[in-house]
């Protein structure tokens, strides 16, 4: 391959981003929810050290990148990475890495398993062509460590809580913990502001009289969320989702909407705000 011979749309498409020394690129390699063996990972130190200059780059999105592959190699180290089981990521206006945290197999606060729907949202729509860059995460609990809100689609795992009298102690630890203050001691009540509730798994993790229990445990949906040059943070799209249907089903909606009405670089938080929160949600929701 020489330097004329460069088609950079698809090398992008494929996570080989020409740098800035322009015989050189940076291979993005395609990870889902932050886990690779170690095997891959020490294929990936040994394509580094063959093939780029011994260093691996992690970035934002849970993915490794390995610099300085001269052009006249990119072809042989894609393929010596994927005698490792490792692919090549994403770049340009398709949908990417798709991030995570460990969630309920690890966590103690996790409530989903975020490592079997991110991998399902990647074996569904990754690399899926879409107006803009399309970033989704897939977090445990409202703890939101994956950052679920600052993505274009974001999933939460969130319960609904319900205080048992029979079993409270009277501790009060419940009021003092709850970080939106939705528990409200009245008497020898304690009662549960629904409109303050994030549904997060605090207050029946902690309670050591398990007087707080789980009602239902179910999936927070989060839109339109983005970083860069214009930051917004994703809105809720309805209440807590019951099931993993309905959660995929809404998630369908969302991507379909934004590719029916999307700009050419257009962010689907931008294209919500230009065609109006209300409307766009109203029309995922309930629009047949």
């Amino acid at each position: 391959m020489t330097q004329e011979d460069f088609d950079l749309a698809a090398l992008k498409k494929t996570g080989m981003i020409q740098q800035k020394q322009k015989e050189y690129f940076a291979l993005r390699l395609h990870a889902v929810a932050g886990d690779l063996t170690s095997v891959q990972m020490m294929g990936i130190a040994g394509v580094a050290e063959k093939f780029g200059r011994g260093k691996l780059h992690i970035s934002t999105r849970q993915g490794i990148e390995i610099h300085f592959v001269h052009h006249s190699d990119l072809e042989t180290a894609r393929k010596e990475l994927e005698t490792f089981g490792v692919t090549m990521g994403a770049c340009g206006p398709r949908v990417r890495i798709i991030t995570g945290c460990p969630g309920s197999q690890t966590c103690r606060w996790g409530i989903i398993d975020t490592k079997e729907i991110a991998d399902y949202l990647d074996r569904t729509y990754f690399r899926e062509e879409t107006p803009h860059k399309f970033k989704m995460a897939v977090t445990g609990c409202p703890h939101n460590c994956a950052k679920a809100t600052e993505n274009d689609i974001g999933v939460m795992g969130g319960i609904i809580p319900r205080w048992s009298e029979s079993a409270c102690n009277g501790c009060g630890l419940c009021v003092n913990i709850c970080p939106t203050s939705a528990i409200i001691q009245e008497n020898n009540q304690y009662l549960l502001d629904s409109s303050r509730c994030i549904n997060c798994s605090i207050c029946t993790s902690i309670c050591p009289a398990g007087a707080w229990t789980v009602v239902q445990k179910g999936y927070i949906l989060w839109i339109g969320g983005t970083m860069g040059k214009i930051p917004r943070f994703a809105g809720r799209l309805g209440g807590l989702i019951e099931s993993r249907e309905q959660l995929y089903d809404l998630i369908e909606r969302s991507i379909t909407y934004y590719r029916n009405h999307g700009r050419k670089k257009e962010r689907f938080g931008h294209m919500i705000d230009r065609i109006g929160v209300e409307n766009v949600f109203n029309e995922i929701l309930y629009d047949e």
